[in-house]
């Protein structure tokens, strides 16, 4: 249901209270829409509204007269941040209401620290005017100057401005005016973005996906007139998941109900199945619902209209599949539901339309991806090619356990793979998890500790943070780390989180879970929440637990003393919403890591005094900097990491002096936070601190006495004007990232004092241009400008020799300096939706560049000849720019270049007859250009698999190269 208020003539039977009320229950909201009511409500904004909510869109539509008081409440406050896309209608009256104003700023807020989709809809309004403030749009920002003052409106005034300059409709430019032309290309714009963000990530673990999605669409019925189950089912490790996810991700374009319901085997099992059902009703309905009635006849009664996508993620007992996808009758002819489980039969009594049976990888494509993890290539050494497929054959072609297993040989002598194979002939044929205790056995003592950890506790969680705790108890964990990653039993994402495969995650699990089947208070690891709140409340702790998980919010729980007395062991403590209570005296003396997220504003424990502390996280709790806990916590000397994300009472830090080892501090989203104490300047430990998102902080007094160990400074998304650097500061500085800065349109001059620095970060600023003194950053290695307002470079970035990555995508830029044919390190460079109108002589000297994207350069017409000598060079992106008429010649010496992306130059006529000497090419996509023919050479490309002629002229095909190769043609 969207919440709609105010608009009477679509929800004339709800009144204000009502509205109220429905939004305080935080309905999930897709898209906000921000408009001035008076201008557009009954007219554009309604048709929008209507339409968005009839393609399956769930919309929260304001009505900005319904508030009272001077600020955001919260639950319009949710609305706007937990959407997913803003849609600010400006109109000609918007700047004359502070509502919308207000909205808007924290819209812009949003948009620089989430990522949030924003696009602006200009009705009936000049971009140039409104940026420019002229007219009415100026006077109504005087006169809110004048009312409420300058400080208050700042931010207004900074918004209006800022999203003036982003790319959205202006509706008068849209077929001559016509409001139904521009209603259709945003809701086809939302829809795409919605499937975009919607879509999951899947891994790169099984071979020949893509022909198994084709499979399976051959089957499902190209119309979407029938309801259809499939169920894909195989042994565990074989990539059910990773296959269903494909699947999905190709389907959900055409869906605009959708859910992922994953792990429901051990979902079902520790949380049960009213929790899964709950889950796909708020998914499919898209709003929170407080489903107390039976679960099942809800999706009966309200999925049977809507045309659903459900993937039902290892699916264990016919009862779970029971209660979430009974009968196809429960929804609209055309629905998908996909299920993967490891059990046939259940697949069998569902009665499921198609059954996939997900088999082993062939031999070669085996051999591929073992060699791959065991020799970092696709086929083993010469004289390892035997034992590799001896091997193989005892794995059973398991995906999961190649990799393992593969990763572990890499680099082994022979005596260690004669030994793996031999204890791999013992394990029962296609057992994963006893093949993955293979390799688990492998592992030193303080390696198998770590393994445990992230298994139980730490997936998902950055790595820095573990580093501490482990080092702390002589775990030695950057080896250990290493190794885990080595070996694949972990992955450390983009993001520099832990991950780990389910499998992976059960087999740590299960060790556990073996130290005593019947009584878990001798287990070392407690992570089920029954299972801990049961030790606690019956006094049965022992020393024997090192870590308890107690992270379900218990708001009015509280822990005593008396119940951790026995816990002599415990190093790791997570808890939720909870308080303690009674005398702590010399309780917990091995503790190192205290998760104590959403902690009450009272502080009522008798000492309290973890001395061995080195973790503390006190994320998204009511504390202030009075909060009565911060005096028994700072015995905690040793603390390496505070973290107080989203802490929104904190007006400043507190007294930080006594934490004298501290290493990180983050006070991200701390969004009244005006002030750091003066005591952080001393803190001659501090490496890292992240102030992103601070919205009210307006100075940082960075190179102030102390921190000389500093090596990370986050400063992105708040009000900050200026970065003093000081001669002598910030000597170990190794990141700057100044990133969503809009106050800061220039940087000081760079000193000699930042000699370590290697990872600069000014995106999203107001800056202009560079300081000549960047040349003296010598080891610089990365540099990101995108989306600020540089047009060119400083002759001396000809100095940066160990640049590797430099980001202009997004930006002013339009011209190379001469001296940029000195930055030989240069291995990436973005130049997408840049002023550039040419690509120089001096690209050519970059010998180590390996990816140009110069992609939607609207202005780029030309490519000079010396490209050719990029010998390195494995992506070419040059697709959509509209006025590149040719290709150099000289391409034909990219004897590197695997992608060459020409999609959309709609003034390419051909390509160079030479192409065919690209040996390396894998892509080519020539999608809506105005080629018209192929040159024969291209059927030497031997590599060549996805050619995309889509949307050309080209009427002749490459027959002779059409087989066993991807084309689109």
């Amino acid at each position: 249901m969207v919440k709609l208020n105010g608009t009477k003539s679509i929800m004339s039977s709800i009144d204000d209270n009502e509205v109220r009320k429905k939004r305080q229950k935080g309905n999930k909201c897709e898209v906000f829409l921000s408009f001035r009511g008076q201008d557009t409500r009954k007219g554009f904004t309604d048709y929008l509204y209507t339409i968005l909510v009839d393609a399956g869109i769930h919309v929260f539509k304001d009505d900005n007269e319904l508030y009272e008081g001077e600020q955001i409440g919260p639950e319009l406050h949710n609305s706007i941040t937990q959407s997913k896309i803003s849609i600010p209608i400006i109109s000609e009256g918007y700047t004359s209401s502070k509502w919308c104003l207000r909205e808007l700023a924290l819209m812009m807020n949003c948009k620089r620290s989430k990522g949030q989709k924003l696009f602006p809809i200009f009705y009936k309004v000049e971009p140039s005017s409104l940026r420019h403030l002229k007219g009415i749009y100026g006077d109504a920002i005087y006169q809110w100057k004048k009312n409420l003052g300058e400080k208050v409106v700042e931010e207004w005034e900074e918004a209006i401005q800022e999203v003036s300059s982003l790319r959205g409709w202006e509706s008068w430019r849209i077929e001559n005016g016509y409001e139904g032309a521009l209603v259709k290309i945003v809701v086809k714009k939302v829809w795409s973005e919605l499937n975009r963000i919607s879509q999951l990530i899947v891994p790169k673990e099984l071979m020949g996906i893509d022909e198994r999605v084709e499979q399976i669409m051959s089957w499902i019925d190209a119309k979407f007139n029938d309801t259809r189950i499939v169920g894909i089912w195989g042994n565990d490790g074989i990539g059910k998941t990773t296959l269903a996810k494909a699947l999905y991700n190709k389907l959900s374009c055409h869906f605009k109900h959708l859910s992922f319901v994953k792990n429901i085997r051990e979902t079902s099992l520790h949380k049960g199945i009213d929790f899964l059902q709950k889950q796909l009703i708020d998914d499919i309905l898209k709003r929170s619902n407080d489903v107390s009635i039976d679960k099942i006849s809800v999706i009966k009664s309200q999925f049977m209209d809507k045309k659903v996508l459900i993937l039902l993620d290892d699916i264990d007992a016919s009862t779970d599949l029971n209660a979430l996808a009974g009968d196809v009758s429960w929804f609209k002819a055309g629905s998908i539901v996909i299920i993967t489980t490891k059990n046939k039969s259940i697949l069998d009594e569902a009665n499921v339309d198609y059954k996939y049976p997900l088999n082993k990888l062939s031999s070669n494509e085996s051999l591929i991806l073992f060699s791959r993890h065991a020799f970092q290539k696709d086929y083993p050494k010469t004289d390892y090619e035997n034992i590799s497929r001896d091997v193989i054959s005892y794995i059973g072609r398991l995906p999961l356990a190649l990799k393992v297993i593969g990763s572990f040989l890499c680099e082994k002598s022979r005596g260690v793979w004669n030994d793996i194979l031999k204890k791999l002939r013992e394990v029962p044929h296609q057992k994963v998890r006893e093949m993955l205790r293979i390799c688990y056995e492998e592992l030193d003592d303080m390696e198998k500790k770590i393994f445990l950890d992230i298994a139980c506790f730490l997936i998902g969680s950055s790595k820095q943070s573990p580093t501490y705790m482990w080092n702390a108890d002589g775990f030695f964990q950057k080896n250990g780390v290493e190794v885990l990653s080595r070996m694949s039993l972990i992955e450390i994402d983009n993001d520099g989180k832990l991950m780990m495969h389910d499998q992976l995650r059960d087999l740590g699990q299960e060790i556990v879970h073996l130290e005593n089947l019947k009584e878990p208070q001798k287990r070392s690891r407690l992570w089920i929440y029954e299972e801990a709140l049961d030790v606690l409340d019956n006094n049965k702790g022992t020393q024997m637990i090192e870590a308890l998980c107690l992270d379900e919010c218990g708001y009015e729980r509280s822990y005593t003393g008396e119940q951790f007395k026995e816990l002599i062991n415990l190093r790791f403590l997570k808890v939720c919403g909870a308080n303690f209570t009674g005398d702590f005296q010399n309780l917990l003396p091995q503790l190192r890591w205290l998760q104590w997220e959403h902690c009450p504003s009272n502080f009522v424990a008798a000492n309290f005094h973890p001395k061995e502390l080195v973790v503390l996280n006190l994320s998204w709790s009511e504390i202030s900097e009075d909060w009565g806990g911060w005096i028994p916590l700072k015995t905690s000397t040793q603390l390496k990491v505070l973290n107080l994300t989203g802490c929104l009472s904190l007006r400043s830090t507190p007294d930080l002096s006594a934490f004298e080892s501290l290493e990180i501090l983050i006070l991200e989203e701390c969004k009244n936070l005006e002030m750091i104490h003066h005591s952080f300047r001393d803190i001659k430990t501090l490496i890292s601190l992240n102030v992103k998102s601070c919205e009210r902080l307006e100075e940082l007094l960075v190179g102030v006495g102390g921190m000389e160990q500093l090596r990370e400074l986050l400063i992105n998304d708040t009000a900050i004007r200026e970065i003093p650097i000081s001669e002598g500061d910030l000597m170990k500085l190794e990141t700057l990232c100044a990133s969503w800065c809009p106050q800061l349109a220039q940087f000081p001059e760079f000193t000699d004092s930042l000699v370590s620095l290697t990872q600069l970060d000014l995106s999203h600023s107001e800056i202009e241009k560079l300081p000549k003194s960047i040349g003296s950053l010598v080891s610089l290695t990365h540099l990101d400008l995108s989306y600020s307002r540089i047009e060119e470079l400083p002759q001396s970035m000809g100095s940066l020799v160990s640049l590797t990555q430099l980001d202009l995508s997004h930006s002013g830029f339009e011209k190379f300096p001469e001296s940029m044919s000195s930055l030989v390190s240069l291995s990436q460079l973005d130049l997408s939706n840049s002023g550039i109108e040419e690509l120089p002589e001096s690209i050519g000297s970059l010998k180590k560049l390996e990816t140009l994207n110069a992609s939607h350069c609207a202005l780029l017409a030309h490519i000079h000849n010396s490209i050719g000598n990029l010998t390195s060079l494995a992506l070419l992106d040059l697709r959509k720019c509209h006025k590149l008429a040719q290709l150099p010649d000289s391409i034909q010496s990219l004897l590197s270049l695997q992608r060459l992306l020409l999609r959309g130059c709609h003034s390419l006529r051909k390509i160079p007859d030479s192409i065919g000497k690209l040996v390396s090419l894998t892509e080519l996509d020539l999608k809506s250009t105005a080629i018209a023919e192929l040159p024969q050479s291209i059927q030497e490309l031997q590599n060549l698999r996805i050619l995309d002629i889509r949307g050309t002229h080209i009427k002749e095909r490459p027959g002779a190269i059409l087989t066993a190769r991807i084309f689109k043609l």
